[in-house]
């Protein structure tokens, strides 16, 4: 069969690795990819992913292709593409595509839609407020004692969260999102939430509209430095397991969350088939939802594909044709560790074109796999093309193995102003200690 993917991220790079594993796969074209999708090859012929010159938002593009081409599945990766309706429009001209529809979408790309949806059906988060007004919210953080989450409603690249542990820190926030549109449109409205403390990890569960099947846990770093300092980042590495919950304490949340989400879903006339990515904060008062994603987590993908044992294209196809309860996940017992490698200034401005040397040294290392996000190909070289460029990710027996393995990887490559965090996956040694 042929699959088209749609990204070109660290995420997107890993779901064309694992898809081309499946002996399925005849042709597999990502658009627009990264100089590492355009490196991989098919498990079931040896011939090459081939990259295509369109971008993921370019839905009529998209189309145009899909048109010429006939991909029998088409696999979204990011977030923006499923807020513009690409899966509608996909479905319209008679095309399957794996990804929730524009009005399933809007549990990612409203913060402030799926904060009332929580809230209607009982599944436990945090207390907020929605805004459009800066005195108005300023009242709402004095309420909190400034200790609260400010977040952009709508889609800002996993930027759009400012945390406050003050008044003055929140009304900063508040001004910086409504007032300086620091975010632009997706500023234009905010929800602001009390600010939870615990233990913050983050679930998967793929779902076809009645069935949700739920992953592992895994932990994203959010913030850019060690000890969780700095700013809000996309994510600068995962690891997975995370350690927090037992198998059982796992479930239990997965109830907690998805029965009444999958109830609201129901009760609401929402067909979610897709990938539903809570973040959840293990409070002394019980499990929290902070926010709902629709996408596969960038970059809990990298660390969540290498331990899947199944063949993904089943498991994609079982999402969108609503036949997920025939299948089990099947997960290896090796621990899984992603190191991001981001350009200088990430994540505010970041200059682009820096060579990256040691690429092959890396990849050949056991258990390791680099995958690509901010890269491209300049006179032969593979160059810096973004702010998060790589997530070095390792294998391995256990998790001290797996975040060796990571860093001894990420000690062969270089770019000019290389920078990463020291400390991925270091809460989960503590913990087992």
């Amino acid at each position: 069969m042929k699959v088209l993917v749609l990204g070109s991220g660290g995420r997107e790079h890993a779901l064309v690795w694992k898809l081309a594993q499946s002996r399925q796969l005849s042709r597999l074209w990502v658009a627009p990819g990264n100089a590492g999708t355009a490196l991989e090859r098919l498990a079931a012929s040896g011939n090459p992913v081939e990259n295509i010159a369109i971008g993921a938002d370019q839905i009529d593009a998209l189309l145009d292709f899909a048109k010429a081409s006939r991909p029998d599945l088409t696999v979204v990766g990011p977030d923006n593409p499923l807020a513009l309706g690409v899966v509608d429009r996909f479905q319209a001209a008679g095309f399957r595509i794996w990804g929730p529809n524009q009005r399933a979408a809007q549990f990612e790309a409203s913060k402030a839609f799926s904060q009332d949806f929580m809230e209607r059906h009982g599944i436990p988060t945090a207390r907020s407020g929605t805004f459009t007004d800066p005195a108005e919210a300023k009242r709402y953080c004095a309420s909190l004692d400034g200790r609260c989450a400010v977040k952009a409603d709508g889609l800002a690249l996993g930027k759009g969260v400012l945390l406050a542990t003050s008044v003055a820190e929140a009304e900063r926030a508040v001004d910086e999102i409504l007032v300086d549109k620091a975010f632009g449109q997706a500023g234009a409205r905010l929800v602001i939430q009390e600010l939870l403390e615990g233990m913050e990890i983050s679930l998967h569960a793929l779902c076809d509209g009645r069935t949700a099947k739920l992953f592992p846990t895994s932990q994203d770093h959010k913030r850019s430095h060690d000890g969780d300092t700095g700013l809000n980042t996309g994510g600068m590495g995962t690891y997975s397991p995370a350690p927090f919950l037992t198998d059982a304490e796992l479930e239990r949340v997965g109830e907690q969350i998805l029965g009444p989400w999958l109830a609201g879903c129901a009760a609401d006339g929402i067909d979610f088939r897709g990938l539903l990515y809570p973040g959840v904060m293990l409070t002394r008062n019980g499990p929290k939802v902070i926010e709902f994603n629709a996408r596969f987590g960038d970059p809990e993908a990298q660390v969540y594909l290498p331990r899947l044992e199944n063949d993904l294209v089943d498991l994609l196809i079982a999402s969108v044709e609503g036949t997920l309860d025939r299948q089990t996940l099947r997960w290896s017992r090796e621990a899984c560790v992603c190191v991001v490698a981001a350009s200088a200034g990430y994540p505010g401005p970041v200059h682009k074109g820096q060579e990256i040397v040691g690429l092959s040294a890396a990849d050949a290392l056991p258990g390791v796999k680099v995958f690509h996000a901010g890269t491209t190909v300049k006179d032969g070289r593979i160059v810096t093309n973004g702010g998060r460029v790589l997530g070095v990710t390792a294998l391995g027996p256990d998790m001290a193995s797996a975040r060796t393995r990571a860093y001894e990887a990420l000690s062969k490559v270089h770019f000019d102003g290389m920078h990463f965090r020291r400390d991925i996956g270091a809460k989960a040694l503590a913990a087992s200690h």
